[in-house]
């Protein structure tokens, strides 16, 4: 979800290496999603208001737990970032 060069830009650059493990291989929060290669590649260490999903559909579920990565990490959100992830919870029903 958050990239591990987005989260070393939101915070991650003062963590010991341990907390950086957990997060590269988080398995107990939305942190690590499944997707195809082309997708992996597109985003690469994109944040959100740079990269969305291609599926408008899927734009709720992304936001929500992105917001929920940054937050549960402590990790830092620019005002573009807050902007896009706004534009895509309005998606949401």
């Amino acid at each position: 979800m958050v990239a591990l060069a987005e989260a070393w830009r939101s915070g991650a650059h003062a963590w010991l290496p341990s907390k950086r493990r957990q997060f590269a291989n988080s398995l107990t929060d939305s942190q690590l999603w499944a997707v195809t290669d082309s997708v992996n590649q597109t985003k690469g260490d994109k944040e959100s208001s740079v990269w969305k999903p291609p599926l408008v559909s899927f734009w709720c579920i992304y936001a929500r737990s992105w917001i929920s990565v940054k937050y549960d990490w402590r990790l830092t959100q620019q005002a573009s970032e807050k902007s896009a992830q706004q534009a895509m919870l309005d998606t949401c029903t």
